[in-house]
């Protein structure tokens, strides 16, 4: 994109809006409540989602818009055509071009007291690719990434991300540039390259339609939906409405000067927290833990006592030390703690983060250890999704340092605990509005509201992890998040594509042990696309790695949102789903269940024997099932359960389950006691 101010000929460098950056993975947090910009004047004449290389959306009228000086006339041409506008008294002006051809390149010439000019723009389809940590990983992450890497010349794909921001209120700018797709493009910059799930899709769609695509990618790793969704939206839900308040408090009371973080939650903890009450409270070196229970560290504690519990809980655990420690450097090592923590050793504090992914490595002052009995304090704060102590088991040791040290102590193991407070009983949390992309509202207002009213075909959404344990509540939040979308892009309810959970951690013996609080969420968004219109989900729990939570086989994600749209988007006859429960019949001791998409039939992936099945009676105990395909049915039973009421499928983070259409799909993971919470 060229800039020119009417009174030169030359490129206008004066100001730095005039200049196109390439800011892709950048982060970008400002003072809380600021705006990029808060005058006419300092707003750039065209907004700089209007870049060269660009995508504007076919087959309907493509917003353009941007700021100048109140009153001034703003003339847009392309194609031998123009339109003309007015700025508003705040400076900002709006207009509309097209719908445009599908194809191109087009040039488009936006003219007024500046003149912008856009080279090879295309007419296309454009999509919104959003969501956590899977939605960011980058092609240069996925299997084969070599050779992908060198394949991506796909010149009618063209690449924009959003750089990472957090704010308390809807900014207008963003800050980036539309690249064409090649293999440079779509290696540099962000966690390893352009988002690869957004590349595999958009290629998936460009190899069938032939049709320029456009790729809008806003994503933050470890980010729970709520922050992607507006104050609005989230004041209809009882269970956000206080957190949205808070914010907005304190980021009104940051605009009359700094607030001290720490000190809100030392007050906060001191209040609430009957652990942190009267001095050193919980981590007094002499305190008397009887009553308090043991868990086994590191695990996240819903599967360990402690179901969907969001608060705090204090961790204590005591170990001896000989005199080969004496005099030595010793680092308290105790891997990552989801979300906050602050800890103790022998009764001094020795560290405290407040954020999930760093590893806890803290230094042990000196004369805090000695010699014979020692004892170590954790206040761990969660307040979303999974909490604790995450790591393995090598993560949690003491370590001494340089000549002759002793060999260090694994920390693994039995410590006891104690609830502190749970969440819901306490006063609202202190906001720490510069750098937590977590809050409610912040991500949506930074990353999302900054591309409104951009024309657009629709969404893809890879996310969820984070708001594990909360599937009843995700039943709601994320419906709520898409209505509040469509609302504000303004271009009706446009397509919605969900990527289901994928398969994680170790597999469990026991179908009663088997969920950490995934399945909730794959069910909730099973349900979003089940009562949503123009929503599909693509399935994922038979292509996930156990051992990593950011599996590597993108293309095959890509693929299958690729379906969705092809099928749901774009009218076209083919199968895009694997089956999706329907209906259950009880006959004797066993059920029979129907499905839809099994026009094809059905298979047992692998094998002949169904796997991933159990049924219950009355006492809701499930135990693994006989499953055997019947026809497009499967009936489920099993000796131990003489009167079944329920049936689950898949219903766990890692399921062993197989059940498959004949066009390769697999089963979403259901429940047929969806009434059970």
């Amino acid at each position: 994109m060229k800039v020119y101010c009417k009174k030169e000929k030359a490129l206008w460098p004066k100001t730095s809006w005039c200049r196109t950056l390439l800011l892709t993975g950048s982060l970008v947090v400002l003072a809380p409540g600021a705006s990029h910009a808060q005058d006419a004047n300092a707003k750039p004449f065209l907004h700089r989602l209007f870049t060269d290389n660009m995508v504007l959306q076919r087959d309907m009228p493509d917003p353009i818009w941007g700021w100048t000086t109140p009153g001034q006339k703003v003339t847009v041409a392309v194609r031998g055509r123009s339109v003309s506008t007015v700025a508003g008294a705040d400076g900002k002006w709006m207009t509309k071009i097209g719908p445009l051809p599908v194809g191109g390149p087009y040039t488009v010439t936006v003219s007024g007291p500046q003149t912008a000019t856009l080279n090879n723009v295309m007419s296309g389809d454009v999509w919104i690719c959003s969501g956590q940590s899977n939605m960011e990983m980058g092609i240069a992450n996925v299997n084969n990434a070599q050779q992908e890497i060198a394949n991506a010349n796909y010149p009618m794909i063209r690449l924009y991300t959003v750089p990472k921001s957090i704010q308390t209120e809807p900014q207008p700018l963003v800050n980036s540039q539309w690249q064409v797709c090649d293999p440079q493009t779509v290696a540099n910059g962000g966690w390893g390259g352009f988002s690869a799930v957004s590349y595999f899709f958009g290629r998936g769609l460009y190899q069938k339609l032939k049709v320029p695509i456009g790729l809008i990618h806003t994503s933050w790793g470890g980010t729970v939906a709520e922050a992607w969704t507006s104050a609005e939206a989230l004041n209809t839900m009882a269970d956000f409405k206080p957190a949205v308040a808070t914010l907005q408090q304190a980021a009104a009371a940051a605009k009359n000067g700094p607030v001290d973080f720490n000190k809100a939650m030392a007050d906060w903890y001191q209040k609430n927290d009957p652990g942190s009450a009267n001095g050193l409270g919980w981590a007094e070196a002499a305190l008397t833990t009887t009553g308090w229970k043991t868990m086994n560290l590191p695990q996240a504690w819903e599967g360990a006592g402690l179901p969907d519990f969001d608060g705090i809980v204090w961790f204590r655990k005591d170990f001896d030390l000989d005199d080969t420690w004496n005099g030595k450097d010793v680092v308290l090592h105790l891997g990552p703690i989801d979300d906050r923590d602050t800890t103790w050793v022998n009764g001094t504090p020795v560290g405290a983060t407040d954020s999930v992914q760093p590893m806890r490595d803290y230094k042990i002052p000196a004369n805090v250890l000695h010699t014979g009995h020692n004892v170590i304090a954790v206040r761990v704060l969660d307040t979303g999704g999974a909490g604790g102590f995450y790591g393995k088991a090598g993560d949690m040791r003491l370590e001494a340092t340089g000549a002759n040290a002793p060999a260090p102590i694994s920390l693994a193991g039995d410590w006891v605990y104690q609830v502190g407070v749970a969440l819901n009983k306490t006063g609202p949390l202190p906001q720490h509005l510069n750098d937590n992309p977590n809050n409610v509202t912040v991500l949506y207002n930074g990353m999302i509201a900054p591309l409104i009213p951009f024309a657009i075909k629709g969404a893809i959404w890879y996310q969820g992890e984070s708001n594990g344990g909360r599937g009843l509540q995700y039943r709601t939040l994320l419906p709520t998040m898409i209505n509040d979308w469509r609302s504000r892009f303004g271009v009706g309810q446009f397509p919605f594509f969900i990527v289901q959970l994928a398969n994680f951690t170790d597999t469990k013996p026991d179908p009663e042990q088997g969920d950490d609080g995934w399945s909730g969420v794959r069910e909730a968004q099973l349900m979003t696309a089940q009562t949503l219109p123009k929503v599909g989900v693509a399935v994922t729990t038979d292509i996930g790695e156990a051992k990593d939570i950011h599996p590597k086989n993108k293309q095959e994600v890509g693929r299958r949102l690729a379906l969705n749209a092809l099928a749901i988007a774009y009218g076209q006859k083919l199968e895009y789903s694997g089956p999706i429960y329907r209906s259950m019949k009880k006959d004797g001791n066993t059920i029979h269940l129907t499905f839809d998409h099994v026009d094809g039939g059905l298979v047992a992936q692998g094998g002949n024997k169904l796997e991933g099945f159990s049924i219950a009676g009355a006492d809701k105990k499930f135990v693994w099932a006989d499953a055997r395909i019947e026809g497009n049915t499967v009936a489920v039973s099993s000796p131990l359960v003489p009167n079944p009421v329920a049936v689950r499928y898949a219903w766990a983070e890692n399921p062993v389950a197989n059940l498959f259409n004949k066009e390769g799909l697999p089963a979403s993971p259901f429940r047929t006691d969806r009434d059970v919470k």
